[in-house]
């Protein structure tokens, strides 16, 4: 199913639409304010098995992020960060980054692995902001940018479609995305290492 909904100001009814379809275990493609994403409710063990399985990944080897609708959220899923860790985030959040933290003893329970680290990210977008809101909790997101994939299929949401229809059970038109995807930023040595340059620009926010 092919859903529009305007970033500006998102349609309500079609983000609670959206919001049950992930209650019930149903996995979304939906804008960000990079990348195209590919998500669930971090609660559904296979809604994550079904992401794993269109990505060709086993769940612990996925690098997943957790989409969050703000800060509030994040000291769920990971270790306690020092003050200027966390001025950095609220300077640099909502936007282009993906954080990554060494990951609570809630993250292994919710992806049934092993995992030591886990991403966040709070997008500058209000359509996945919203739908996280109305969810109640993070959205697991995974990009869908593949390296050899051809870059429309990236960007124009009816391609996404086009594409993905038979695995998901939505995909949200938001618009044309970037092919720029977020800034990966390693913090889990209490520094600010940048693992892959993207969209963002850390150094404004340090």
């Amino acid at each position: 199913m092919l859903i529009k909904i305007y970033p500006e100001n998102p349609n309500p009814k079609a983000i609670e639409q959206v919001a049950e379809v992930l209650r019930k275990g149903g996995i979304i493609i939906y804008p960000t304010d990079t990348v195209y994403g590919l998500g669930c409710d971090i609660t559904n063990h296979r809604a994550i098995e079904a992401i794993c399985k269109i990505r060709n990944i086993k769940p612990e080897k996925a690098n997943f992020s957790f989409i969050c609708y703000d800060l509030s959220h994040i000291s769920d899923y990971i270790k306690p960060i020092d003050n200027t860790t966390f001025r950095v985030l609220k300077k640099a959040l909502p936007g282009p980054f993906t954080f990554i933290f060494n990951a609570s003893h809630a993250v292994p329970k919710l992806l049934s692995s092993n995992k030591k680290t886990v991403g966040i990210r709070v997008p500058d977008n209000n359509i996945a902001r919203e739908i996280v809101r109305v969810l109640g909790n993070p959205i697991l997101s995974t990009s869908i940018h593949d390296e050899d994939d051809i870059v429309e299929y990236s960007t124009d949401p009816e391609l996404i479609h086009e594409k993905y229809a038979d695995m998901v059970d939505i995909v949200i038109d938001g618009g044309y995305g970037d092919n720029i995807p977020s800034t990966v930023v390693d913090c889990t040595s209490g520094d600010f290492d940048i693992i892959r340059e993207g969209k963002g620009e850390l150094e404004e926010y340090l």
